[in-house]
């Protein structure tokens, strides 16, 4: 099954409605909580989770307990009861289809970091026990570079990152997940040299043979029509994500960024990519042409949507993404090449009153490097 069929395959709630259902009252939200709170040792199951492990209470208890138990505790044993046989991971640089690649990938990355740990910075989801479950994953990672590795010998340094993991969980397996880490950021923070970093990601995937596919013409536009008035919302399962929806086709695909004051709070707080932080809309204005600027022929197009009421007020809504076009504008990955580009995109909004006051977006500026030296080695 390909991605989109399995996008078109997720779990959806049947009508559009923004009312707190009484099953998602008792799921334990991330932000205001301890881990110890988030991981509690006698809470009563609050979420009908069958064929679930009997440890965890709720689906946001599940995903930050096993991801935890797993990369923290080091029980990597755990994969193998935790993800089926045949799961399929994808990432901005390939895929992995099945279970026994993510153990070693897994090995892989806790030799290089042994002392990182990965905080749930927010869970938002939807689905059920019957159909399966959604969940959005944001993590912000921590640690220090002291081990040798696949990046050479340790530097000692520290860094701080971000990762979205997008998971489809049945009966507490996962079948189906999308990672997308801001991996330039870790390198740049490590001191490392990104380009032969990118080069070495980049001759691995030559040497088994995958070359980058360059369609040409993407869907934004097709022949000299312009693009689409109007967005695709079929995805959507409520109207605050129905709006999103509408907003983000304006903004990235319509290319009318004067959506930005309209749809988001003067005093937005932008986390983006290579761990900015910005505030304002102005800011969200200028990361946002940052992107279409690098990739001005990219298409937009969302994969998968879902969202929650949040405690905090309003609604924490995920967006995963990606965007497809040619690296003809300048930007963090320096002089156009014209190579292909393919960004895999994570965001997270928390929208209060009908406007964003929170983004958190996550996509690998070295990912897409690494896309322009597989090009320019076919070449």
């Amino acid at each position: 099954m390909s991605s989109t069929e399995a996008t078109n395959k997720t779990p959806v709630v049947a009508e559009k409605t923004n009312t707190k259902s009484a099953r998602e009252e008792s799921v334990l939200q991330v932000e205001r909580r301890d881990f110890v709170d988030l991981v509690p040792e006698k809470r009563p199951r609050a979420q009908s989770l069958r064929g679930f492990d009997d440890c965890y209470t709720d689906i946001v208890d599940y995903i930050v307990r096993c991801t935890h138990k797993i990369w923290d505790e080091r029980d990597v044993g755990l994969i193998y009861t935790h993800y089926t046989h045949n799961c399929v991971l994808y990432n901005a640089l390939g895929t992995m289809y099945n279970r026994e690649q993510v153990v070693h990938d897994t090995l892989q990355r806790l030799v290089a970091f042994p002392e990182r740990r990965g905080m749930a910075t927010q869970v938002i989801w939807n689905g059920n026990d019957v159909d399966g479950f959604y969940t959005s994953h944001l993590v912000t990672g921590t640690g220090r570079h002291t081990q040798h590795s696949h990046l050479g010998k340790p530097t000692q340094r520290t860094f701080v990152t971000r990762t979205v993991a997008d998971c489809m969980i049945h009966e507490n397996k996962i079948y189906r997940e999308w990672v997308v880490s801001d991996n330039m950021s870790v390198m740049k923070q490590l001191g490392l040299d990104t380009d032969v970093i990118a080069y070495d990601m980049a001759k691995e995937q030559f040497d088994k043979g995958f070359r980058v596919t360059d369609i040409g013409e993407n869907r934004r536009m097709v022949g000299q029509y312009p693009p689409e008035m109007e967005c695709d919302v079929s995805i959507a399962h409520t109207d605050t994500e129905e709006q999103c929806l509408r907003w983000l086709h304006e903004i990235y695909n319509r290319r009318m960024l004067g959506k930005i004051k309209d749809v988001y709070a003067p005093n937005v707080q932008w986390h983006g990519p290579l761990l900015k932080e910005l505030y304002g809309q102005a800011a969200v204005i200028h990361q946002t042409l940052a992107l279409i600027g690098m990739i001005p022929d990219g298409a937009w197009m969302p994969q998968h949507i879902c969202s929650n009421p949040c405690e905090e007020g309003g609604t924490k809504v995920a967006v995963r993404w990606i965007m497809e076009g040619h690296h003809l504008g300048y930007g963090e990955l320096g002089k156009p090449t014209g190579e292909r580009l393919f960004v895999m995109g994570m965001s997270h909004y928390h929208i209060v009153k009908g406007k964003i006051i929170d983004e958190w977006v996550v996509y690998d500026h070295l990912a897409l490097l690494a896309q322009i030296k597989l090009g320019q080695m076919e070449e």
